[in-house]
């Protein structure tokens, strides 16, 4: 429930704190003082759009908050907690715009994203206004109302119908991958074993790349390699090269250690490096006789190596990856081998889950021509209590040849306000008035399926007065008695079922022009009834009708009440 709102700086609406109360709360004053704005102003708060053209002239910024009582709300608990926001004893939401079009949105002081106040705002409260009552005639709100009306029934069954119509999309893709790839059967296998063949045929290896590239490059620098070990080899072996040098040193050595033992280091590494000289020598030996850096050899490995690159450039860098492409290269030609047996598979599965959805979908429509028929039933009682003693409203229910997101089923009002008159499409045959009391109705009847605490009508009473004005009233005081009720009206017939008044009024102040706010009393609701049933004539007839019509609307109020109270004793 709303317990109150605060706006600052939007529009013509400088300051202003409103509080409400459970019930009927409605908000009258003279055309233009700045109603709307109000309900603009609250429908932004819940995560509406927002334009810099609604900030106040002259100011950088708008904010609006408003308070909510959610006690034993679990859903909106459950998007505090998805959230990380602690819960309060009232829940405050609050938007704020800059003139540089940088908006700001939080929940008990958190900052959140505009989706998340927007889906909380959802829970919180529904909005009615004069563009409510024309979604009636969009195509698919028979469907979503009829759906609406269903209860746990039908939601376990459009449940169902959801599941059977998943699994059946999702075969229907897997079919028809396969018959388009079995058009391009043969190209495919074709392209899939040329490659195979390809790859396999150069017996890739890994790391064979690296070790190439070693080989080659010492094969390209063979003349150097051979000279310079050449020389080292030279200056190992000749007379009085290092190693007669370095036997010489040893020998020396060793007579000296014969008459000093701390000789003994010395001596044993000349010994060590003369073997390991002697060692390097015979290997040098070994690797100039072994090795003729044959330009033959340096030719294949350059071909192996341009052979390497061709493959990877075509299917992947590196050796793993051109083995892995192959891997799934074959993978893919033994499906493509195995392709009739998954299509048939695959058109036997998709014959077994369109006969599960066909059953699903059966079932789907029997309960919502079912409730179709029940809505009709209880929109058509309401409707007489709004005037339209011989109007007529109905659900047309037909079946569609394939299945869709929402079944076979295709829905449409039908609407007659006079007797004789044959049904005929909503949108041909309902006037504005009409209109506003069918989705009247509707409202009554479906307050249950939302879920939602407090309900927002915004000029609903457009295009009607009279006796349907005083039906109307009734039937909002109603809903009032279960949910938070908010209404703008120009109506006195309406204004007189409040249980709490708030008047708007615009007033020049200095330079500006400023929206106010304020709570009327029992006294100033009589003279605001006055005002708005015989504008500035004001006489005692005046005020005696406004007491009665007051009167009138306390006694029904109080009937239905005490029946309220029956039925649930």
């Amino acid at each position: 429930m709303l317990q109150s709102l605060q706006v600052h700086n939007f529009a013509l609406i400088e300051d202003a704190q409103v509080e409400f109360t459970p019930g009927f709360n409605i908000f009258t004053g003279e055309t233009g003082a700045g109603k709307s704005i109000l309900i603009d102003a609250f429908g932004i708060v819940l995560g509406g759009r927002a334009s810099t053209s609604s900030i106040r002239s002259g100011t950088e910024e708008f904010r609006v908050q408003a308070v909510f009582d959610t006690e034993g709300d679990e859903r909106v608990s459950a998007v505090l907690r998805e959230q990380d926001i602690d819960e309060e004893d009232s829940l405050f939401l609050k938007r704020t715009l800059t003139a540089a079009g940088k908006s700001r949105s939080s929940i008990n002081g958190v900052p959140v994203p505009l989706a998340v106040l927007k889906q909380v705002g959802r829970l919180l409260v529904d909005i009615h206004g004069q563009h409510e009552n024309q979604s009636l005639l969009q195509p698919k709100m028979p469907l979503h109302l009829t759906d609406a009306y269903g209860g746990r029934e039908g939601a376990t069954v459009r449940a169902s119908y959801d599941a059977a119509y998943a699994r059946y999309v999702e075969t229907q893709g897997v079919l028809a991958g396969l018959e388009a790839r079995g058009g391009e059967r043969e190209r495919l296998m074709d392209r899939l074993q040329w490659e195979i063949n390809e790859i396999e045929e150069a017996h890739v290896t890994p790391g064979e790349e690296d070790r190439l590239k070693d080989e080659a490059r010492l094969l390209q620098n063979g003349d150097k390699v051979r000279q310079a070990l050449g020389r080292a080899y030279e200056l190992l072996d000749t007379e009085k090269g290092a190693l007669d040098l370095l036997a010489d040193c040893r020998g020396e050595a060793g007579t000296a250690l014969r008459f000093d033992t701390a000789l003994q280091g010395v001596y044993d590494g000349l010994d060590s490096a003369w073997i390991a000289a002697d060692d390097a020598k015979s290997r040098l030996r070994d690797y100039l006789e072994s090795h003729d850096f044959d330009e033959e050899r340096l030719g294949r490995v350059q071909d192996r190596l341009d052979l390497l690159y061709r493959l990877q450039k075509k299917y992947g860098q590196g050796e793993e990856t051109v083995l892995a492409y192959v891997a799934d290269a074959r993978e893919q030609y033994a499906e493509l081998q195995d392709l009739d047996r998954r299509l048939e598979a695959a058109r036997r599965e998709l014959k077994q889950v369109t006969a599960v959805l066909q059953e699903a979908a059966a079932a789907l429509t029997r309960v919502r021509r079912k409730q179709a028929a029940a809505l009709c039933g209880a929109v058509t009682v309401h409707m007489r209590d709004l005037a339209m003693p011989e109007g007529r409203f109905v659900i047309e229910c037909t079946e569609k040849e394939d299945f869709g997101p929402d079944g076979k089923d295709t829905l449409r009002f039908l609407f007659s306000a006079n007797r004789g008159e044959p049904l005929q499409p909503l949108a041909q045959v309902a006037s504005g008035g009409e209109l506003s009391r069918l989705a009247l109705a509707l409202k009554t009847v479906l307050i249950h399926t939302t879920g939602v605490r407090t309900m927002v009508f915004d000029e609903i009473d457009t295009g009607v007065g009279g006796v349907t004005a005083q039906k109307m009233a009734e039937k909002l005081a109603l809903i009032a008695q279960e949910n938070q009720v908010l209404c703008i009206t120009h109506l006195p017939q309406i204004a007189a079922f409040a249980d709490h008044q708030i008047r708007i009024r615009k007033e020049a102040e200095g330079r500006r022009t400023v929206t106010h706010l304020q709570v009327l009393t029992p006294e100033e609701r009589v003279e605001e009834i006055m005002r708005m049933t015989t504008g500035a004539h004001v006489s005692k007839s005046a005020e005696t009708n406004a007491r009665e019509l007051l009167a009138e609307a306390e006694a029904f109020k109080r009937k239905a009440r005490a029946a309220a109270r029956k039925r649930k004793g």
